[in-house]
């Protein structure tokens, strides 16, 4: 249905108490008979506003660097600030725009290069745009690398992964994020080296949430949390092609256990309705299915079998979630950036930095603008 949705919060264009501009609509005779009614008191009959964006025009600060010669003898100059470097160059409010517009609208640098061109009237190049951005992105480094040590440090992480086009080359989008911190990075391999790389130390405080991905599940953690929806997903698929009722069992249990979930955020491990799950399950488990009829769902109860402690996990911890949303949707964003653009040629590092750094201020409420200047 279109519109607004059902429980959606609503927002409308509010008025204004204190309006920048007021023009005051006052008659000089009346429509009626014509009477002159220049000197006749006035009263506030009604108002209305109308919000509207001023012409933007780039302002430009001049540096002027004076210079004496003291009674020693001693020529002194003054200093320029720190980041004034050049003759003439950009300043913050441009650098956080540039890095804005093309990490988290996606602009390509074509079409930010001409927004920048034709709203804010001041030309930049391509080029200028990939400079500043791989400045921006040397800066973002120590915000960067303290979210990575956060990440690592969580209770709760969840890890995901998604292929990206690099310069023609299959490369890959890795995702580790929660309710406070998103961090991202970009590697050629998929494999359990970029983990180790990453996170030497792996999750020893966390509870990771991840899908059936074996180098997330052997990564040493807490805990670890299959994501229920994608055991769903496959097996509806299972239902569809093969049509077993233990498919159907499995299915039915996953959900019971998702609305144990709803009803109360933690249990503990030896509560009726929790160890009722768990024995369900483990008699679905070792029921006998055969291979040479349904070896795709076979395969699928081997997985389950093996990874048998990780499927419940969320019932027993508050901040657990059943699913995996979080990371999907952080690495998400990178498939956005693809499918605006392409690909990447260069530069997808820096993406990486400065999408974690947007992120993770959205997350903790930290206007985002402000913080990439």
């Amino acid at each position: 249905k279109a519109g607004g949705q059902k429980g959606r919060k609503g927002t409308t264009l509010k008025m204004t108490d204190n309006p920048d501009h007021t023009k005051r609509l006052i008659p000089d005779y009346c429509n009626c008979c014509g009477k002159d009614l220049r000197e006749m008191k006035f009263i506030l009959v009604s108002k209305r506003q109308v919000v509207d964006l001023p012409i933007i025009l780039p302002s430009y600060t001049e540096y002027q660097c004076y210079g004496t010669k003291c009674t020693c003898g001693h020529n002194q100059t003054g200093s320029y600030p720190d980041n004034v470097t050049n003759h003439i160059q950009y300043g913050t409010g441009v650098e956080a725009a540039v890095a804005y517009y093309s990490v988290y609208q996606y602009l390509p640098f074509k079409r930010l290069a001409k927004m920048f061109d034709h709203i804010f009237n001041l030309p930049i190049s391509e080029g200028s745009i990939g400079n500043i951005l791989n400045r921006m992105g040397e800066k973002a480094n120590p915000v960067y690398n303290a979210i990575h040590d956060q990440v690592g440090k969580s209770k709760v992480v969840g890890g995901d992964e998604s292929g990206c086009k690099v310069n023609g080359d299959k490369w890959w989008a890795w995702v580790w994020q929660n309710v406070l911190f998103t961090f991202i990075t970009v590697s050629k391999s998929r494999g359990k080296q970029v983990i180790d790389s990453m996170f030497p130390q792996g999750f020893p405080n966390g509870i990771l949430i991840s899908d059936r991905w074996r180098p997330h599940l052997t990564t040493y953690a807490y805990g670890h949390q299959l994501c229920i929806p994608h055991l769903l997903r496959e097996l509806n698929y299972l239902i569809e092609l093969e049509k077993t009722e233990w498919a159907k069992s499995i299915k039915a249990l996953l959900k019971k256990g998702i609305e144990l979930k709803k009803e109360y955020p933690e249990y503990p491990k030896d509560d009726v309705r929790a160890l009722e799950i768990e024995y369900e399950m483990n008699e679905l488990l070792e029921f006998h299915l055969e291979k040479n009829k349904t070896p795709k769902t076979v395969t699928f109860q081997n997985s389950l079998l093996k990874y048998r402690e990780f499927l419940f996990t969320f019932l027993y911890h508050k901040e657990v979630t059943p699913d995996n949303n979080g990371s999907e949707r952080g690495v998400r964003n990178f498939k956005v950036k693809l499918k605006v653009s392409g690909q990447f040629k260069t530069g997808q590092n820096v993406y990486a930095k400065l999408r974690s750094v947007i992120d993770t201020c959205i997350k903790s409420d930290v206007n985002v603008i402000q913080a990439l200047k």
